[in-house]
């Protein structure tokens, strides 16, 4: 199995490069993977993520982030909402 693995490496993503894509620590890529909510092989010390797989999980937006997201673009256009239209007559 090893030996499949260095032959497509392209195809995983260490937890590093994992958090940096995400923008989140490496922390929280082990707590993702631990709670099995990110899928991640074990190789000797070291997780690594199928890069399909990383793709599902960053598509998919939950209901707290859906909320979360709405809360912001309404607190930036009660904001800037003057400031914006301004800008888009510009």
């Amino acid at each position: 199995m090893y030996m499949y693995l260095v032959n497509n490496m392209d195809d995983f993503l260490t937890t590093g490069e994992v958090a940096k894509l995400l923008g989140i620590s490496r922390i929280a890529v082990f707590k993702k993977i631990q709670s099995g909510v990110l899928p991640a092989r074990k190789i000797g010390r070291n997780y690594v993520v199928k890069r399909e797989d990383l793709q599902l999980q960053s598509a998919v937006l939950t209901e707290e982030k859906k909320e979360t997201l709405n809360r912001s673009v309404d607190k930036v256009i009660d904001d800037y909402g003057e400031t914006l239209r301004l800008l888009k007559d510009a």
